[in-house]
């Protein structure tokens, strides 16, 4: 019988495996291949060697994706907080209207950003009336982080949301019965236990606002280039280099790795120990 589990368990599996082969593994062996092999060069660190020169670029990724994660953190945390402590026909509709922008098509929800923020758009049009403006408020760095915190929000807010509505009301209440006031048990009580959320969050958040390049392009322009800019370029730009391109997104990668490593090294999932 326990044979008969175990192929069962086995041909279940199955389908799971193949689809990981074939859409993860062999892409990252192509993309392996193709930065540290060339055109009959054989074994090179050549592309690697070309990837690094744009440094700069990597580090603006970096640090404008660390600027729109730390936003949505902060943006979400007390809007979790808030929603978790609702009665439960009205989480389901704040969730409702949290998820519904995530209905629309990505590049729509992008577009309509460029008619707010535009040298014409509303904002400035708004601004014109009381005699302010036009500010240039699009094709700036602060348009891609505004963009990336529209985009990706939800994506804190769920995780956090999901961890802090098991937090019972009880939990809460010894705290405060310990001594703790309202600020004290938040930061001793919840934010301790949301920390697998907050890492959950974190990593949602960041992964795709570093490798992003629909939003960088539509509300940066072509002077605030990010890492997927960078990357799409080699691909489908006139500067045609696969190579470069699979260098790039192989340092991309492991730039998200080392950085997936660190968090989890905060993350207390395994401890739900509460200093009080």
């Amino acid at each position: 019988m326990n044979k008969r589990k175990g192929w069962a368990q086995e041909l279940a599996s199955a389908p799971y495996l193949i689809w990981m082969a074939v859409f993860v593994i062999v892409p990252l062996i192509m993309v392996a291949y193709f930065a540290f092999f060339g055109d009959g060069e054989g074994f090179t660190l050549e592309h690697i060697k070309d990837a690094a020169q744009y440094g700069g670029i990597f580090a603006r990724s970096i640090w404008l994706a660390a600027v729109a994660t730390v936003i949505c953190l902060i943006i979400s945390y007390p809007l979790a907080f808030i929603l978790s402590r609702m009665e439960t026909k009205s989480q389901s509709t704040m969730l409702m209207i949290v998820m519904l922008p995530m209905w629309m098509n990505f590049l729509l929800r992008t577009y309509a950003w460029m008619t707010i923020l535009g040298n014409e758009g509303v904002l400035n049009y708004l601004f014109g009336l009381v005699g302010l403006g036009p500010f240039r408020m699009l094709n700036t760095q602060g348009a891609i982080v505004l963009g990336m915190v529209y985009n990706y929000l939800p994506y804190m807010i769920l995780p956090l949301y999901s961890v802090m509505e098991k937090i019972d009301n009880s939990v809460l209440e010894a705290a405060q019965d310990l001594g703790c006031g309202r600020t004290q048990a938040l930061i001793r009580v919840v934010v301790p236990l949301s920390l697998p959320g907050i890492m959950s969050g974190i990593t949602m958040v960041f992964v795709p606002a570093i490798s992003t390049f629909i939003i960088s392009r539509m509300l940066g322009g072509g002077s605030n280039l990010l890492i997927g800019d960078l990357i799409e370029m080699q691909f489908l730009g006139n500067s045609y280099n696969p190579n470069l391109g699979a260098a790039i997104s192989l340092i991309l990668m492991v730039i998200v790795l080392i950085i997936m490593t660190v968090m989890r090294q905060f993350d207390s999932s395994d401890d739900d120990r509460v200093l009080l």
